[in-house]
């Protein structure tokens, strides 16, 4: 075994939505280089067998931070970072992974519910948590936050309905964050779109689609190292369409 120090040895990210499919890989690949990660998700069982899974990796040991988007208060998110700093003691960025999706229909089928749902886990969740992570990012050296968005919010069409609207309000965020930040050198905001991939949201939204013929989500993942790597400058532009990248990679 190599004693060579691993790319992110030393550094902290949060991952959330860390046991889905995308979340899982993401953060699997950051512990294989060395980070210690805070993995965020709903359900304790989950979140302990991704942690059994990364020690028994080599991974560092991680921290799990249950937190239910749906329903979480101010409080939830201050106390969630009082927590990272306390077990941690930094954050050097955060891979916004966590999504919910009602349900594919004319907009007259989508209920109340589905928009509250839509708007706190996908766009007021993501944005109240890095808020509240806020200070701790600061003090790093370095520190990248990358919001997963949907080609639906990119460019809204029918049926679509909460869903598109709250991935749509989260690019928003991500513009206004990266346009915040430009004085800030240390501080860099990034939102990703996936297109079309083998995951359980494209499963659920299309459940007739060949999953051959959808890009793995393995192939993402490189896209995420990069951005937390800092190999992806600020000049590139905030938002990047990974459907017009070569797989596994950067452009």
């Amino acid at each position: 075994m190599s004693d060579a120090p691993k790319e992110f040895a030393g550094r902290v990210f949060l991952v959330t939505g860390a046991t889905g499919g995308l979340g899982q890989r993401v953060s699997r690949s950051l512990a294989a280089a060395g980070a210690t990660l805070a993995l965020h998700g709903r359900v304790i069982r989950k979140l302990e067998a991704l942690y059994d899974a990364i020690v028994a990796g080599g991974g560092p040991e991680p921290a799990i931070l249950p937190l239910d988007f749906e329903r979480a208060t101010e409080s939830d998110y201050a106390a969630a970072a009082v927590a990272i700093d306390a077990q941690l003691g930094r954050l050097d960025g955060i891979v916004h992974c966590a999504a919910a999706l009602a349900r594919v229909a004319p907009i007259e089928h989508h209920s109340p519910d589905d928009w509250a749902r839509a708007l706190r886990v996908n766009l007021s969740g993501p944005a109240s948590l890095t808020t509240a992570m806020f200070p701790l990012l600061q003090r790093s050296p370095q520190a990248a936050v990358i919001f997963t968005l949907d080609s639906c919010g990119h460019e809204p069409r029918a049926y679509w309905g909460s869903h598109a609207a709250a991935k749509a309000g989260l690019e928003a965020l991500v513009r206004v964050l990266a346009d915040e930040w430009l004085n800030r050198p240390s501080l860099s905001a990034f939102g990703v779109i996936p297109g079309p991939v083998d995951s359980p949201l494209h499963r659920r939204a299309f459940p007739g689609a060949d999953p051959a013929a959808l890009r793995s989500l393995d192939h993402l993942v490189p896209l995420y190292i990069d951005l937390l790597a800092g190999r992806w400058t600020r000049d590139n532009g905030p938002i990047i369409d990974a459907r017009q990248l070569p797989q596994g990679g950067s452009a």
